[in-house]
């Protein structure tokens, strides 16, 4: 299968891109360093980029954890800047959100040990949050309970509501399991909300969202956009702008980029491109690079 598979010149071409991938992740030194998460006083909102999309959100009282990826490799895939926390670091974990099955959002070592390290602190697991048709990649791995839901439904844990909201792109784990879910997560807590958009290109959803969520903080991908093709399922940093922009959030943070190189744009273009693009906007004040581990107080 493989041999029939690369006599076909355009599978051809992606797998030497691929290895081209690779081969540069590989000879990349690892960059970074990780820090202890500040906690927050009552009624602030504190996040904290841990790396590509993976957050530290403390909101509402509740400690949650996005897409958690503390991976040192993703299989072949080097990873290309430290953590910026480390587990062990973290206080325990209320809740945790999948934003879709792809392997750099769902990690199962990651999710586990995510699980132990709350039941010694806590002696009881988080529950988790995950699109429709994705319990059984989570099912196993300790969690209290698991959460299913489609866009535009909610779950509310004590003092916090989870909101899945729709985005473009696609949830299989493997090819044959295009059944599943994806979507982003809006999360709101007391006077604070914020919004994950977890992997998207540029829709007309976005100007949805911030009708009907009004989200304060909007986390936005703005890496793995070359190929041009790659816009069909991920965001450039001017398509990242225009979905702030229709989103009509008061604050922006980047995220999926500069961790693993999944594309072929150079790891520090994603950056100055959306500078730039926040800049021709006339929202750059109100654009914030997070560093990787270093919280942010609202």
């Amino acid at each position: 299968m493989l041999k029939q598979a690369l006599k076909n010149p355009a599978l051809r071409k992606r797998a030497q891109q691929f290895g081209k991938l690779v081969r540069h992740s590989a000879v990349t030194p690892r960059t970074g360093e990780s820090h202890k998460p500040k906690l927050v006083s009552n009624g602030e909102m504190g996040v904290t980029f841990i790396g590509h999309a993976s957050f530290f959100v403390q909101v509402g009282g509740e400690n949650v954890i996005i897409d958690p990826n503390f991976a040192r490799w993703l299989f072949v895939l080097k990873r290309l800047r430290q953590p910026g926390v480390k587990v062990n670091d973290l206080p325990p974990i209320d809740l945790v959100l999948i934003t879709h099955a792809h392997f750099d959002h769902l990690h199962r070592p990651s999710l586990r040990a995510i699980v132990q390290h709350t039941k010694r602190w806590r002696g009881s697991a988080p529950t988790v949050v995950v699109p429709a048709n994705v319990f059984d990649l989570v099912s196993d791995l300790g969690f209290r309970d698991v959460v299913e839901l489609n866009w535009w439904s909610s779950y509310r844990h004590r003092d916090v509501t989870i909101t899945h909201v729709p985005s473009r792109h696609w949830g299989a784990r493997v090819l044959r399991d295009a059944h599943r879910g994806y979507g982003g997560y809006v999360l709101r807590g007391g006077k604070h909300s914020v919004y994950h958009a977890g992997d998207t290109a540029y829709f007309s959803g976005f100007r949805e969202i911030g009708t009907r969520l009004a989200p304060q903080l909007a986390l936005l991908p703005i890496g793995a956009y070359n190929p041009p093709s790659f816009r069909n399922v991920h965001a450039s940093p001017a398509d990242a702008t225009r979905a702030f922009l229709d989103l009509n959030s008061r604050w922006m943070v980047p995220m999926h980029y500069g961790t693993f190189r999944l594309s072929h744009e150079p790891m520090d273009e994603p950056l100055q491109l959306l500078e730039q693009e926040a800049t021709a906007a006339g929202v750059k004040d109100r654009v914030l690079i997070l560093k990787e581990g270093v919280t942010r107080i609202f």
